[in-house]
């Protein structure tokens, strides 16, 4: 057996690609898009490495043409869960034995693949199955989802050398320990990138995890699952379930063996599971570790000296990218009434540029939202804001589902800082702007901290240095991801750990080495080389 203590490849972030027109990396998008458009999908569940199917097929179809049929899923139950949660009890020993070189290797070269021959497949399944144009597909699918891969391996290894001091005569030292059972991965629509990662990083570690993935987002996640296995991923480490999540948490929650939960979702589905899992506590082998991202508010906050062009443009890439369905994107604004003027003409002009429209035109800079049950949820509070007095909507609103999921970026001008839209979360192309007095800059930061439940991500704009850390400093616990003149959306893997507080989730900042740690149980050992004969102290001893 060979040993040593081994150097990684140098870890960089992947490159992202254009798609702009006339390149390689286009072309072979449009022909993938092409290819997939095609054919329907067979997706089994695999649990223990095997491929489950079932009596019950549940079609799939893209948000943007609701008619297509995109292939079907095989919907499981109860005892699927409990399957995939014996086959990753099974696999458990053996992975969290396997030396941690090995276990490396097998998410550096899931990430050459997604650079590489699975670059276009994960890309083109994100932008049918998610409805995401193809620059914020290649962002998410293939860049982060690679880059969470390789960082990934590089904080294993951090965390490895973390090691104690030992004094003379011993040597101390400790070994971390994969979770005892397994690890739940409950994963959301909107990135592909948080799909592969929550189940991948405590495996990283040696955990084996059950994998829940949105129902939304089941046909990238069957990609992924495609290319953990031809990386060389043992069967049984993760297992792909397509139970509903009511079901899946009931098995799930009432194992003994639950050792962990990764989650991106909803506030409410988060304090559920978290509820459960306080009431079950006496049945777990040990306290589970409980690691989630949830909703947020993300809010832009500009003083008089903020810039009006780039604010104008943080205001409508960081509330419209992906139809806003990201959980930093910007929801609630707060723009001075000396500003407000240039910037509302700014903003107009801006948003009567912007195309909607299917992600396979690569002019598409909106998509369709998820699906009908948000759609019609987002219809009714642009529906409430052109009738309330105490709103406006002053771009936008016009919403059709007759092909797709289709709404427009909407901005509603709230006449009062409580409006519902400038404190519910919406998660969808809707802007809600408020207009405070150019004196009250200190009050509307006080009522910005505290008009939300959530801490997630927050942006600032401002040319005047004393504002920028007054502003800094105020909202220290308004948001765990904290933007000065740029938009609250976009954290890179290694550059901008991302995570919040509040009721934004557990702040354990993904992709980084503080989330890691999470999913280790660690085993100090100390060794003395020539321990004690006597048990005697020094000052037992006779003398004067």
């Amino acid at each position: 057996m060979s040993t040593g203590f081994y150097t990684i490849p140098e870890i960089r972030n992947e490159p992202v690609k254009t798609y702009a027109p006339g390149t390689p990396e286009r072309a072979a998008l449009k022909k993938t898009l092409a290819e997939l458009r095609s054919k329907e999908a067979d997706i089994p569940m695999v649990i223990g490495g095997r491929e489950i199917r079932t009596g019950k097929k549940v079609r799939i179809f893209p948000p943007h043409e609701i008619k297509h049929t995109l292939g079907y899923y095989f919907q499981g139950d109860g005892s699927h869960v409990q399957m995939a949660i014996d086959a990753a009890l099974a696999a458990r020993d053996k992975w969290a034995a396997m030396s941690w070189q090995h276990r490396s290797a097998i998410f550096l070269k899931a990430a050459d693949l997604l650079a590489g021959p699975y670059r276009q497949k994960i890309n083109a399944a994100t932008m049918l199955g998610q409805s995401k144009n193809a620059f914020q597909a290649e962002i998410d699918a293939a860049c982060e989802l690679a880059d969470f891969f390789r960082f990934g391996v590089r904080c294993v290894t951090d965390i490895y050398k973390m090691q104690p001091e030992s004094s003379p005569g011993m040597w101390n030292y400790n070994e971390f320990r994969p979770l005892e059972g397994f690890v739940f991965a409950l994963t959301p629509f909107n990135f592909t990138s948080i799909a592969g990662n929550l189940p991948a990083a405590p495996a990283m570690l040696g955990n084996v995890a059950v994998w829940k993935p949105s129902k939304t987002a089941i046909y990238s996640a069957a990609v992924i699952m495609e290319l953990f296995r031809e990386a060389g991923l043992p069967d049984g480490v993760i297992n792909l379930v397509f139970a509903d999540g009511p079901t899946t948490s009931n098995v799930v929650l009432n194992s003994p063996y639950f050792a962990g939960i990764h989650f991106t979702g909803s506030t409410g589905v988060f304090q559920s599971i978290w509820k459960t899992i306080g009431e079950n506590i006496y049945k777990y082998k040990s306290y589970p570790r409980i690691v989630g991202e949830t909703g947020g508010k993300d809010f832009i906050f500009a003083d008089p000296t903020a810039d009006p062009q780039a604010l104008t443009i943080a205001l409508l890439r960081g509330a419209f990218e992906y139809q806003g369905q990201k959980c930093s994107a910007a929801s609630r604004a707060y723009i001075p009434a000396g500003l407000w003027k240039d910037v509302r003409e700014r903003l107009g002009k801006e948003l009567a540029t912007v195309k909607m429209g299917p992600p396979e035109d690569f002019s598409n800079f909106i998509n369709a939202v998820i699906d009908e049950a948000s759609f019609d949820k987002l219809k009714g509070f642009i529906d409430r804001a052109r009738t309330d007095a105490d709103a406006e909507v002053i771009f936008g609103g016009n919403c059709d589902k007759s092909v797709g999921y289709f709404i427009e970026p909407t901005v509603i001008l709230a006449k009062k800082p409580d409006y519902i839209t400038m404190i519910e979360e919406l998660f969808g192309p809707i802007l809600t702007i408020y207009v405070y007095k150019d004196e009250e800059l200190d009050a509307t930061l006080d009522l910005l901290d505290r008009s939300s439940i959530y801490g997630l991500t927050g942006a600032i704009f401002s040319q005047d240095r004393y504002n920028i850390e007054k502003m800094t400093k105020k909202l220290v616990n308004a948001a765990g991801n904290f933007y000065i003149n740029d938009k609250p959306t976009g954290a890179v893997v290694g550059q901008q750990p991302f995570g919040g507080a509040r009721g934004s989730g557990t702040n354990d900042k993904a992709g980084s080495v503080f989330n890691f740690l999470r999913w280790t149980s660690i085993r100090t050992i100390k060794e003395t080389f020539v321990p004690p004969t006597d048990y005697m102290y020094p000052n037992f001893l006779p003398g004067d």
